[in-house]
């Protein structure tokens, strides 16, 4: 059942019987780079989420829930619209940076279907989600900002920091922009399945039918949780600046 249908993103219900579960398609094909527009869009989706559960008797919250992210093709996400970034700076950042506080913070346990490529800030976004299910054939993740000489915001390297707890596999993301195929990021822990492009919703959908009650009830503290671990990266990412290194000026 469609909940929300915007032109870059689609919101649906894919269990009628089950009503705090949400599947949210990503649609700013083909590579769905993220733009002021697209974020926009992102938020009202997870606005209408807040709607629902806020509307929700004790019975149906009883249920839990959980956000399933996927989209279609080649690409998860391809990462920022990179020249829009550079020229609107702060006034496409923010935005951004807040989207991924609010998805790393959020009240409903949050799944990524990886089906496709995640680079720079599409890995962001997928790292962003409490669990990651990525296609075991085809994609890549990386952070490749080393290659394309961009620097890092403040906040995404503190969420790098959230997933990838092996020193080393850091590195290699962070400062050899290396692509990780399925199975590596699978080894380095920071995704949680590697699964047939044919199986990936469904497995998605099974993290998030088994995560659900725990965001069960009427007063659920799951983002409280969450603000808790991953405080430095919240803070980080609300604190609205984005000049990177700032603290170096002095070295």
């Amino acid at each position: 059942m469609s909940l929300v249908d915007l032109p870059l993103v689609r919101l649906t219900n894919p269990d009628p019987s089950r009503r705090g579960l949400f599947l949210l398609h990503l649609s700013n094909g083909p590579e769905n780079r993220f733009t002021r527009q697209f974020v926009a869009e992102i938020d009202q989706a997870l606005d209408h989420i807040d709607k629902v559960l806020d509307g929700m008797g004790p019975e149906e919250a009883a249920q839990g829930g959980a956000l399933v992210t996927t989209s279609t093709g080649k690409f998860y996400s391809n990462g920022l619209a990179i020249e829009t970034a550079m020229k609107e700076g702060d006034a496409f950042y923010v935005p951004y940076l807040r989207m991924l506080a609010r998805l790393l913070t959020f009240r409903l346990p949050t799944v990524a279907a990886i089906n496709g490529h995640a680079f720079a800030g599409g890995c962001m976004f997928a790292m962003a989600h409490d669990y990651r299910v990525m296609r075991a054939d085809r994609g890549w993740i990386a952070m490749n900002e080393v290659d394309i000489g961009i620097p890092l915001i403040p906040g995404m390297a503190a969420i790098v920091k959230c997933r990838i707890t092996q020193t080393n596999y850091m590195r290699d993301c962070l400062l050899g922009g290396h692509r990780f195929r399925a199975a590596d990021a699978l080894a380095g822990g920071f995704i949680d399945a590697a699964v047939p492009e044919d199986k990936l919703l469904d497995r998605a959908l099974e993290y998030a039918v088994a995560l659900a009650p725990k965001a069960s009830g009427l007063t659920s503290k799951l983002h409280l949780i969450k603000g808790e671990i991953y405080r430095e990266a919240v803070i980080l990412l609300l604190a609205g600046g984005t000049n990177p290194g700032g603290f170096m000026a002095k070295l």
